[in-house]
């Protein structure tokens, strides 16, 4: 997304990117580190492949991290005759309800209902030509056939509850501030995931903890799966590629076998960069803004508004915590600028709102975070971005000879979506396996997700892993707290706490100078504005301010080893991140 534009040097080597230096070879090297490039990653390293991955940005930055935080069988795909992947989507959004409880819940969705029948007539010609034409409103007796094969598609291990009609009364007893047109709702359960850029990061050290555990090929055994935020690949060389640490601007070669392109909307452009132009991606960009809106919230009553929009568009409103997500755009994306939400979008989410609840009146002023990104969609010439498929495939080629006559081969991912990002990591992986002559040992569709390893399956239960570990200094508030952030892995973070003497940020107490060391020490922090934006929710929920940026910057400093200068070029780096890229303003107070 363009938002690692550095010219500072970060005087404190990272281990990081300095395992890659040091041992500057792989079987396999994975360009891109969102959910895609991280799930093949971890799935690599658990069958014992040597596995390299690199990103240019920071974990789960680019598309992965501007999702619509939902995991979903994509109901709306069904129009679009993509059977095959809406019945993966279930299975898999089943799936993730089990192996990764910690951060993926079920989410209540319903389905505001204007007509009967409207849409019937135009819906085959949509189905077989996927251009839009004028739009017809899809009538209830579509939406019921459409969830009906939702529900077939989940009938086998489904942990959700088949849907619901309700007629007008009974709609507007339960969801009183939605339109007086409606003559229906339909109610069925998809999931949710609050906190995708964590989950990434779970992924991420699954994959990296596979790499420490010996008996791998070669006689390989520790540092076989190494990743590094902040690398960038930059061109070819005669050893492999060419890599360049975004942090200190040093470059290094790295030699694999196998390459595998996982850079999203940005495929061609790696592809270019490795001497092998490619024209496989047409990327749309899609925006969201988050609001601080108590009586849109109350409205929604703990569920998701999934609705189509007077433009045929699919849009939400949807409740997080005590922030409401309303999304999304879906419009052709110019790779030649940052995505961000425009002026134009937000006046079309604020209709969106008043189409669904027209009661109810939404301001700029209740804005507090906004963010857009590209979708890694294939390139799709005439269709309408709202008819391109969502499936995914890989491409194979060739990496031309270098000087020394080497050449490789590249799995280059076209398109790819968070909810199946387990079973597409498996299938990459899979393709990788037969490149290098090797058998699958395992399989991911049943193994715990980080924190999710023995998460507990209910309230009760959660409340009593709480008590369990409240400690001096650690109350059930700060327990649960850690709890939500890192799932049972918190556990390894209070023993880190309770290790030395900590004490809550004077600005949040949602932080502690302990925690942050653990971050610093564990979580591969390249700038101040990753510690808002992807390993906490500070940002999200518009909770930044002044006061906290110098107080993290500050704590950073020692563990970073960022001296005054770079510590203040830290907090206006996040300053000009938030507001152009986020539309938040933060004065920067730097001391």
């Amino acid at each position: 997304m363009g938002t690692n534009k550095n010219s500072r040097t970060t005087p404190m080597p990272r281990a990081a990117a300095a395992a890659l230096r040091q041992r500057p070879r792989a079987q396999v090297l994975v360009i891109g580190g969102g959910i895609n490039g991280v799930g093949t990653f971890r799935d690599l390293a658990l069958q014992g492949v040597d596995v390299a991955l690199v990103e240019r940005g920071d974990y789960c930055q680019g598309a992965s991290g501007a999702s619509s935080h939902m995991i979903h069988g994509g109901i709306r795909y069904l129009e679009n005759g993509e059977f095959r992947l809406v019945q993966e989507s279930v299975v898999e959004r089943n799936r993730l309800l089990r192996i990764a409880p910690h951060y993926v819940k079920p989410l209540q969705t319903t389905i505001p209902i204007f007509s009967t029948f409207s849409g019937i007539l135009s819906a085959p010609g949509r189905f077989l030509t996927h251009k839009q034409g004028k739009p017809k409103e899809r009538g209830a007796f579509l939406i019921k056939l459409g969830l009906s094969i939702y529900d077939f598609f989940s009938r086998d291990g489904g942990s959700v509850p088949r849907h619901q009609f309700r007629g007008r009364d009974k709609a507007l007893a339960e969801l009183p501030r939605l339109h007086p047109g409606i003559k229906y709702t339909a109610t069925y359960f998809d999931a949710s995931v609050h906190n995708p850029e964590r989950l990434t990061l779970d992924v991420l050290q699954d994959g990296e903890k596979a790499g420490l555990t010996g008996n791998l090929q070669g006689g390989l055994s520790a540092g076989t799966a190494r990743a590094s935020n902040y690398v960038s690949l930059v061109s070819m060389d005669d050893d492999g590629v060419r890599l360049r640490d975004e942090l200190t601007g040093e470059e290094f070669s790295f030699a694999a076998d196998v390459i595998v392109n996982t850079t999203g909307a940005w495929v061609d452009l790696t592809n270019a960069a490795m001497g092998s132009p490619s024209r496989f991606m047409g990327g749309t960009k899609g925006s969201h803004v988050v609001l601080d809106h108590p009586e849109l919230l109350e409205a929604c009553n703990g569920r998701e508004i999934f609705f189509e929009h007077t433009d045929g568009r699919i849009v939400l409103v949807y409740p997080m915590g005590d922030r409401v997500l309303v999304g999304t755009t879906d419009v052709d994306a110019d790779m030649a600028e940052d995505a961000v939400c425009t002026e134009e979008e937000i006046d079309y989410f604020f209709d969106l709102v008043g189409h669904v609840f027209p009661s109810i009146h939404v301001q700029r002023d209740q804005i507090v975070y906004s963010f857009s990104g590209v979708r890694p969609l294939p390139r799709h010439d005439a269709t309408q971005p709202g008819f391109v498929s969502r499936d995914y495939r890989i491409e194979r080629s060739e990496r031309p000879a270098s000087a020394g006559g080497s050449t490789g081969v590249v799995l280059s991912l076209v398109g790819g979506k968070w909810t199946t990002f387990r079973a597409l990591a498996e299938h990459l992986s899979n393709d990788v396996l037969a490149e290098l002559g090797m058998e699958r040992r395992l399989s991911t569709a049943k193994l715990a997700i980080g924190g999710g390893a023995g998460f507990p399956e209910t309230e009760e239960g959660i409340q009593e892993w709480i008590k369990r570990h409240i400690a001096p200094g650690l109350d059930a508030e700060r327990v649960a707290g850690l709890l939500t952030r890192y799932g049972t892995r918190a556990e390894e973070v209070i023993s880190y706490l309770n290790a030395g003497t900590d004490r809550l940020l004077h600005s949040t107490h949602e932080l502690s100078v302990r925690e942050l060391a653990f971050m610093a020490a564990h979580e591969q922090i390249g700038h101040l504005v990753d510690v808002l934006i992807r390993r906490t929710s500070l940002a999200f929920r518009g909770l930044v301010t002044g006061e906290l940026l110098n107080e993290v910057a500050e704590e950073l400093a020692g563990h970073l080893g960022w001296d005054q200068e770079t510590r203040q070029a830290e907090v206006r780096h996040a300053v000009e991140v938030l507001e152009r890229l986020h539309g938040v303003k933060v004065p920067s107070l730097v001391a």
